[in-house]
């Protein structure tokens, strides 16, 4: 079983999907070789940009057994098995222990219900007690319509399949969280421009999508800040801020899969309910990426970073 404990650096992979919206493997084997390639050390598969909401039961199955044998040990794999049916979060993710090659599974705080702070004790509880894999917390209020307050994380922190939090809130919140967990509980931040500040708090690290595009870029931030460079890390965070949120201008996977199409990874279209970028809204993708105007409308090349190499 591949560890968090080194992991700090983990992508949000998207699912590529074939000109008949089928999964793409060939495609997601090319695009995963790539990303670790380029310093990626962990991912989180059939999460929000994976676009899970859309996928069956039997294509997730498929999608996590494909990339336990892409991934072959190489780094941690996180699989989504969370949804807003207790019991069903806990049969799935039972059932997804048993693929070879997922080391956890990501369980959100369940959307839709909008449950309070001791449902999401006694859901949360209940996964803990029932499942036969170490998991995630994933808590992420945007898509969820509820958030998982700072002291029921720490509460949480303290049972032995819970083993880490994806958070998506504010740093004060991160804090508070960092400084009172359980030891062995880890914290990344789902929030990509908190990528730097968050390492520096103590968190572990990001779960990201901008490392679809710009690994090499994040890995430098955190090589210099471990180096103790910190005008170095703060200057790739700063390059990066603008371009991390110019990929949720639109709704998330659309904007990275665009980048991606235009790199050559043939990752595809979004399912509906999601569309995928037209080209009046690439343009405008471009620009605020700092690419020329029709750069999504044509070849782009793999190295996006060689503007902050040549400051």
């Amino acid at each position: 079983m591949a560890t968090l404990i080194d992991a700090d650096l983990l992508t949000a992979i998207v699912t590529p999907f074939d000109e008949n919206k089928k999964i793409d493997f060939a495609s997601l084997e090319k695009l995963v070789n790539h990303l670790i390639e380029q310093g990626c050390n962990g991912f989180v598969v059939g999460g929000t940009t994976g676009e899970t909401p859309t996928l069956t039961h039997d294509e997730k199955i498929a999608l996590y057994q494909h990339f336990g044998q892409i991934v072959d040990g190489r780094v941690p794999v996180i699989a989504g098995t969370g949804s807003n049916n207790t019991a069903e979060t806990i049969a799935f993710t039972n059932e997804v222990a048993e693929i070879k090659g997922i080391d956890y599974a990501l369980v959100v705080v369940p959307p839709y219900n909008k449950p309070n702070q001791r449902s999401m004790i006694a859901h949360f509880t209940a996964v803990n007690d029932q499942v036969e894999m170490p998991f995630l917390i994933y808590n992420i209020p945007g898509r969820t319509g509820v958030k998982m307050e700072k002291e029921t994380v720490v509460e949480l922190s303290h049972l032995k399949n819970i083993k880490g939090i994806k958070q998506c809130a504010s740093l004060e919140e991160l804090e508070y969280i960092i400084e009172h967990k359980d030891t062995d509980f880890q914290v990344f931040t789902g929030e990509d421009t908190q990528a730097l500040t968050a390492r520096l708090l103590g968190a572990n690290g990001v779960v990201s999508v901008a490392t679809h595009l710009y690994t090499k870029e994040m890995r430098q931030m955190y090589d210099a800040l471990y180096e103790g460079n910190y005008p170095k890390a703060a200057k790739i965070q700063r390059w990066l801020t603008p371009k991390m949120q110019a990929l949720f201008m639109y709704p998330s996977p659309s904007p990275v899969k665009a980048v991606l199409n235009a790199q050559g990874f043939s990752v595809g279209g979004c399912r509906l309910p999601l569309v995928s970028l037209n080209d009046e809204e690439k343009t405008t993708l471009a620009q605020h990426l700092g690419l020329a105007e029709h750069a999504l409308m044509q070849k782009l090349p793999l190295d996006l970073g060689k503007e902050l190499e040549n400051d």
